[in-house]
């Protein structure tokens, strides 16, 4: 890979996302590609659900963020196929979400095959003895919950 296209991954990955800035758009899995066509770098974003408010946003931060990593000509897209999944979640990105108080969802391979049943783990106190108050949460992609060992409540990612 070229000088270019290396500073131009490194400065989109460091792009946080805005509704939980500990993750950044790699930690989230939602920078898909970053290629070079002619003199303009290509950046290519999924948002994690289709109606994400977000997006321009994301997309401002990472033309600001290739500028100020020397790149003059940058253009950003979105795709929406295939769609965001949790499963892109990084490792990392799942255990800032639980230092942060959010539930990370669990990994495909760890989830049932059958009606998506599995066990929330409270992020605060590590107990499986959680139960759902709200389908959604502090936003549309997130649940709220609350742990009946400590009581507390937190949210929760949703699977996609």
């Amino acid at each position: 890979m070229n000088d270019l296209l290396v500073r131009a991954r490194t400065a989109a990955s460091t792009v946080c996302d805005p509704e939980i800035p500990v993750l950044t758009i790699a930690d989230l899995g939602m920078l898909r590609d970053v290629r070079l066509s002619g003199d303009t770098v290509e950046v290519e974003i999924t948002p994690t659900y289709s109606g994400c408010p977000a997006m321009n946003m994301i997309a401002l931060e990472i033309e600001t963020a290739l500028h100020q990593a020397g790149i003059p000509h940058a253009r950003v897209t979105t795709t929406l196929t295939p769609a965001w999944t949790t499963d892109w979640l990084t490792a990392e990105g799942r255990e800032k979400l639980r230092a942060y108080g959010i539930a990370p969802p669990p990994p495909a391979s760890t989830r049932r095959a059958l009606f998506g049943e599995t066990t929330t783990i409270c992020p605060r106190c590590s107990s499986p003895d959680t139960e759902q108050l709200a389908e959604f949460g502090s936003t549309s992609c997130k649940s709220l919950w609350r742990c009946r060992a400590c009581r507390e409540p937190f949210d929760l990612f949703k699977c996609h």
